[in-house]
């Protein structure tokens, strides 16, 4: 209950009440690029500034490494279920999707940290970055894969019934691997959270004290008026959900929570702080709806854009900023507390 009276998590249900009731409230398109680019700037400095007063220790790297194995193993497991009531496409666009981070949930979750007053590395920022390209990548393998596969396929189609589709898997060139790994690599946002956190590095506590009305005195306003841009978009996607098979509505809910588990479960064995768990946990637990898209739409073209983005933004990214998050902390409190 105290997270959803935090003020940021107030604007982004008064957003989603304002979308749903058709409220001509809009945020422009250049403002909300530029919210997103400040958010992740603050959080790579701020992780830069962390890290150059820590050092890379025995612990930045075993939360480093347990970011890089969740961010294989998610899309691994999402692929192979998902596979089982979607196309080859769409199972790999979603896997994808869910294996991927959503940097707005991870900020979020940063500042309910910071709010109470829980430690945690500022190098998970570096995490986070970690985190959303090799789902990427795998998607791109999986779907190349299946287009070098026989033009009679068996299908499966989104209600899970599998039918005979002899233009299913029409050959379709491979999206050349190199493409794929400098776009995963030199995407503008991934850059700046990357160059940003290099930036405090080098700056050290000099460089805080400096940027501190920047990179601290504003971020929770900003993140408030991001999230409540974030509520309007969460609302006008919500009709993409309608009709959507069960199955694609229960991972939606469940998926995340079974990764969450996973990265605790993780962090449990190898001995990481309780803040950082929480981080990674909440990173497993989200799903791009930013990065991911933008690259399967053009990368993944057979895949169904209302499948992933309608799932991630319509149904999860909600579940975990208003409750997921709360429940994290709870869970990693418990068992690692």
């Amino acid at each position: 209950m105290h997270n959803l009276l935090d003020p940021a998590i107030l604007f982004f249900i008064f957003g989603v009440l304002a979308g749903l009731v058709k409220s001509n409230l809009e945020i422009p398109q250049p403002i909300s690029r530029f919210l997103a680019l400040y958010l992740l700037m603050a959080l790579g400095l701020k992780g830069g500034f962390a890290l150059a007063h820590s050092g890379f220790t025995p612990q930045v790297a075993t939360s480093l490494g347990c970011a890089v194995v969740l961010a294989v193993a998610v899309p691994l497991l999402g692929y192979c279920l998902l596979r089982r009531v979607l196309s080859g496409f769409d199972a790999a666009a979603v896997a994808a999707t869910y294996g991927s981070v959503s940097a707005v949930t991870f900020v979020t979750a940063v500042q309910t940290l910071e709010n109470q007053q829980l430690v945690f590395g500022g190098y998970m920022s570096a995490a986070m970055a970690l985190m959303e390209s090799p789902a990427i990548i795998l998607a791109i393998v999986f779907a190349n894969a299946l287009r070098q596969k026989p033009a009679n396929a068996m299908a499966v189609n989104g209600g899970g019934v599998a039918v005979l589709s002899p233009g299913f898997s029409t050959p379709r060139a491979g999206v050349p691997f190199g493409k794929i790994l400098h776009e995963s690599f030199t995407d503008g946002a991934q850059l700046l959270l990357l160059g940003a956190m290099l930036i405090g590095i080098l700056s050290g506590d000099a460089g805080k004290a400096a940027m501190q009305p920047f990179s601290g005195d504003l971020f929770k306003g900003m993140l408030a008026f991001f999230l409540l841009d974030m509520g309007l978009l969460t609302a006008r996607s919500l009709p993409q959900v309608k009709g959507k098979s069960p199955w694609l509505l229960a991972y939606a809910v469940l998926g995340p929570l079974t990764h969450a588990s996973l990265a605790l479960g993780l962090c449990a064995l190898l001995d990481v702080p309780m803040g950082d768990a929480i981080l990674l946990m909440v990173l497993a637990a989200s799903a791009s709806y930013i990065a991911v898209p933008a690259v399967m739409r053009h990368a993944v073209p057979e895949a169904n854009p209302s499948l992933y983005f309608g799932l991630s933004l319509g149904i999860t990214f909600p579940l975990n900023i208003l409750f997921g998050i709360p429940l994290y902390t709870h869970l990693a409190k418990a068992v690692l507390g």
